[in-house]
């Protein structure tokens, strides 16, 4: 009875102290007008301790300790601490956040605040990436920059995204945007690997992404810069105590989206009834199902940073990635490695940084085209195995064998360092060095192994590349700061020199002794029967560039761009060797005007406008000025020995011309012009762009028909006269955040872009490309591109429905009463007129929710692969279709399937490309803060739905054939078809 006396009085006293040390605060917060703020957040610093403003902005706080500091935040506006020191009654006033003003963008070669920033640029942050399953940087950035398409060029693990800035500014010069990393121009030629150039670098290891959209902005990567610019940079250390970061993930993929073939039932009904002969195998096979599974993907990633201030700091990675793919035998594995340091020395004057990243990436793909026809087109009724073995079929391989007989294997070894040292001279005057290598180390080979069964794969066959690429830079550049009172400028002048070597070794071979050894390590004896072919080449590029930049502010109010560079190309001829890329910009900051510096509603206006040159030099072949040779043994027919020559033997060794030299070749140039418009509203809780550009491709460079006739070979590289690709457009992007209670945030944004492309002052009748595949279509095209008609127009003729013969019936354009290639036209584009994206970002307390939309819409898409397979005729030879087969019923077997309009579909979409829930775990709670600073757990799913019209796989393709290497678009033929994805992830920050 004592001790419970003595507990209570215990207890009792405890309560009193606690009561006494507590302490009342009360108060008011508004802004800077004195206008109160409800739901503004006011925690004690330290504690968990907190409450929210009511409708007149007041509060009141229990705190523990009358010195204790208060930390009041409002979004939209700067945190402010207030130490109370015994008060008991504060007045608090926000100030407008300016670091979203005072952002930093990467500009090349530099950086500038947002706020002063007078080109067309969007910076992209690591924590709005797309979330998810990622393999390469333009997934990152799918749906988050307006004017930016990026699509994927399939499902495959590791598959390339086709990026378009601002829409297609050539035919022939490649429309791939530039990519930086680091300072470091990257050559996405000559890698050797059989997907994406891209695929060495780990997202995770990334920072910002900042597009560099127009002339003004761009202009400082000169003839390069055409079509956009990319810069990456990856993630350094901060000052502070060392942090570690543990990320792990694991994904399942499956098939997203069926193609809705025949099943069994159907197949048996419907093969007699177009007059086949039913060959049943009495099963029910789903070969979609059979060929394809469900794909596990794992990652793992670890990294450590830290630093100390003025001295040093670090960041340190290493990472797996282990993608599998919805084919089987289809995988992308990748073990990467980075490691950056700034070292600071001489009172910070002296900076050295450097960034290293290695990587090793194993990309194992499966015979995409063979997988996709036979999950389409086999008979519904064959099983798979047939006494425990794959069945065997007539005149094709069982998918299940193709696995095991066919591979395709790409390893890939690749260094990425840069090393740049920085010194200031004098105040403001900095020197700056960059020396960097990019080496690269790939072997491929396509394998497929005999098979005896089937007659035609008796032998097998290996084809090995073995290329090497190294990609050396040295820069040197001045930067000059200065700033005084209401001026302040930099000026920027430097020069860089970039070579570019590739070496590939191809060897093919056929006939092996034995499936059990290797073929690489057999006793090869080249014969007529068993041929052995080896080939090789190698090419240097080579860049020489001098360039230079002024950035001018008067009272942050009034702003000047201006920059120059001159490039010379080992690319092209010698009477233009150099060319010359201005720009200027002017920028006014409307909001720092007396009118507005007051208001309430307008908190940031800034109005930009710019004129300026890049060139595109990327896309087209090496050394294409020059002449070049081939061996007259392997393709002479034009000198023989005999005039009435009739074998090979007849004619002489030594060489031909493949290609006349043109002096005068010299590179595209985009001329650009843009006016924006960067506005921020009620307290920055809305912000956004607006931008109208208008770009001029000219100088288009071709490999066109000769016009002297005395020339040696039947085509040459030259510039069009007067030819033009216009691209003319506007981009509009918005983001609005708001606090609808106390812990409870949304964030609502989204971006939009309308582009008109169109080709003029052509002086040929129509550019064909897109060369149809498969038997019948021989010479055949479905991309023309004419003048006032878009780079990726349809060219074809236009279907009218099935005639009384049960053949394919056709507009006769021309009225002369035949149908020919004179009665093609114009039907459509596969680009976009409309880009758009959306999201919805909602944060309570510990758990967040994003969702992210994409689409696109006036654009056509070419079905190939339903030409290729879906039609009465191969029904009839009990190979499966769909409904587009049977659509006429009086369409007859034999009727052909010519390029037209009857296989043109709208590719217009909408997709919830990425949707994340996450949730942040206190390690307090676990009592593990002192080793764990942060949890967090994520389910992240993506590809969840695509509303469409379209009858394939995915909407987003493109599998064309290029003719002369001009370019192709929406030509879906046997794509790999995109997964959807289930992603579960967890994050532990020590």
């Amino acid at each position: 009875m004592k001790k419970l006396k003595f507990l209570m009085f215990v207890f009792a006293i405890s309560t009193a102290m606690t009561s006494w040390a507590q302490t009342t605060v009360s108060g008011t917060v508004s802004d800077e007008q004195n206008v109160p703020l409800p739901g503004a957040t006011v925690l004690e610093k330290g504690t968990k301790n907190g409450t929210t403003t009511d409708f007149d902005g007041n509060f009141t706080i229990q705190v523990s300790d009358a010195n204790a500091v208060l930390a009041v935040s409002f979004l939209g506006y700067a945190t402010n601490e207030i130490p109370l020191n015994g008060q008991t009654n504060v007045s608090v006033a926000l100030q407008e956040d300016s670091s979203l003003l005072d952002e930093v963008v990467v500009v090349g070669y530099g950086v500038q605040k947002k706020s002063d920033v007078t080109g067309s640029i969007a910076s992209v942050k690591s924590e709005d990436f797309n979330k998810g399953v990622v393999a390469n940087p333009g997934q990152l950035l799918q749906g988050k920059v307006s004017g930016v398409n990026v699509t994927s060029v399939s499902g495959e693990p590791g598959a390339s995204q086709n990026i378009i800035i601002r829409g297609l500014g050539s035919l022939r010069s490649g429309t791939t945007p530039l990519f930086v990393i680091d300072g470091f121009v990257i050559d996405n030629s000559g890698t050797g690997v059989a997907s994406n150039p891209l695929n060495f670098i780990n997202p995770q290891d990334i920072a910002s992404m900042d597009v560099l959209k127009d002339a003004s902005a761009a202009a400082i990567y000169g003839a390069r810069a055409a079509n956009g610019v990319i810069v990456i940079t990856t993630k350094k250390g901060r000052d502070g105590k060392s942090e570690m970061n543990l990320s792990i993930s694991t994904a399942m993929a499956t098939l997203a989206n069926r193609m809705d073939v025949f099943s069994a039932d159907e197949f048996k009904q419907q093969v007699p009834a177009v007059g086949g002969v039913l060959l049943d195998g009495g099963a029910d096979t789903d070969w979609q199902d059979e060929l394809t599974r469900t794909a596990i993907s794992k990652n793992v990633n670890f990294s450590m940073s830290g630093g100390a201030a003025d001295k040093f700091s670090y960041y340190v990675s290493t990472g797996v990635d282990d993608q599998k793919g919805i084919f089987n035998t289809s995988s992308l594995k990748r073990y990467s490695g980075r490691v950056n340091v700034t070292q600071k020395a001489l009172d910070g004057r002296f900076n050295v940084d450097l960034n290293l990243t290695a990587s090793r990436t194993v990309n194992d793909r499966p015979d995409i085209g063979g997988m996709t026809v036979d999950m389409l087109q086999l008979n519904p009724t064959i099983p798979v195995y047939t006494n425990g073995e794959p069945t065997l079929f007539d005149d094709r391989l069982n998918p299940l064998v193709r696995n095991q007989i066919y591979s395709d294997v790409s390893n890939s070894n690749r260094i990425l360092a840069n090393i740049a040292p920085s010194l200031e001279i004098f105040k403001g005057l900095t020197y700056r060095a960059n020396l960097g290598v990019d080496y690269s180390a790939t072997d491929r080979d396509v394998q497929t192994n005999p098979y005896p069964i089937l007659e035609s794969l008796v032998e097998g066959t290996l084809s090995s590349y073995y290329t090497n690429n190294r990609n050396s830079l040295v820069e040197n550049t001045l930067t000059y700061t200065y700033n005084e009172d209401v001026h302040n400028f930099t000026l920027l002048a430097g020069h860089s020199y970039q070579e570019i070597y590739v070496q590939q070794k191809r060897f093919d071979l056929r006939g092996f002794a034995t499936n059990d050894i290797d073929p690489k390590f057999q006793d090869q004896i080249s014969s007529q029967e068993n041929p052995t072919s080896l080939n090789s080449y190698a090419y240097k590029n080579e860049l020489q560039s001098f360039f230079g930049r002024l950035n001018y502010g008067y009272a942050d109010k009034y702003l000047l761009t201006a920059t120059m560079r001159a490039d010379g190309s080992s690319k092209f001829g010698a009477n233009n060797k150099y060319g010359y890329f201005p720009s200027v910009a002017l920028g006014w900051n409307i909001s720092k005007e007396d009118i507005l510096a007051e208001s309430d509603v307008v908190n940031n206006l800034k109005l930009r406008a710019s004129w300026g040159q890049t060139g595109n030099q990327e896309g087209i072949d090496n050394k294409v000025s020059l002449a070049s040779y081939i061996d007259s043994k392997a393709d002479n027919d034009t000198y023989p020995l005999d005039p009435n020559a009739s074998t090979i033997d007849d004619y002489p060794f030594g060489t031909v011309p493949a290609r006349t030299a043109n002096p005068d070749l010299k590179w595209e140039v985009s001329t650009q012009t843009n006016i924006g418009l960067d506005f921020g509203l009620f307290g920055n809780k809305l912000t956004g762009t607006l931008d109208y550009f208008h770009k001029v491709t000219s100088d288009v460079v071709l490999l066109a028909n000769r016009i002297d006739p005395i020339q040696p070979t039947p085509k040459i590289w030259t510039n069009i006269p007067d030819m033009e690709i216009i691209n003319s457009g506007v981009e509009v992007a918005l983001d609005y955040r708001i606090m609808l209670a106390e812990d409870f945030t949304f964030n609502l944004g989204g971006n939009m872009s309308f582009t008109d492309n169109k080709v003029e002052n052509s002086q040929f009748e129509v550019i064909t490309t897109g060369a149809a595949q498969g038997a019948g279509q021989t010479g055949a095209t479905i991309n023309g591109y004419l003048n006032n008609e878009p780079v990726g127009a349809f060219y074809m003729k236009e279907f009218l429905g099935i005639g009384a013969d049960g053949l394919n019936q056709y507009r006769d354009v021309n009225g002369d009463g035949e149908i020919l290639d004179n009665d093609r036209i114009v039907v459509g584009s596969a680009l976009p007129d409309f880009i758009y994206a959306f999201y919805f970002k909602l944060n309570y307390k510990d758990f967040d929710l994003g969702l992210n939309f994409n689409g696109v819409s006036g654009n056509k898409i070419y079905n190939h692969t339903a030409m290729s397979l879906f039609s009465k005729g191969q029904l009839s030879r009990n190979l499966n279709t769909t409904d587009f087969a049977v659509e006429f019923p009086n369409e007859d077997n034999s009727n052909s399937n010519e390029v037209s309009t009857r296989y043109l579909e709208d590719g217009s979409f909408l997709r919830l490309n990425n949707a994340t829930l996450g949730y942040n775990l206190n390690p307090q709670n676990l009592g593990l803060g002192d080793l764990i600073s942060n949890v967090r757990f994520t389910l992240t799913g993506q590809n969840l739905f695509v509303v469409t019209d379209y009858s394939g796989f995915d909407p987003e393709i493109n599998t064309g054939s290029t003719i002369d290497g001009i370019q192709t678009f929406g030509i879906d033929r046997f794509t790999y078809p995109s997964p959807r994805t289930l992603l579960f992830g967890l994050n532990v920050s020590f």
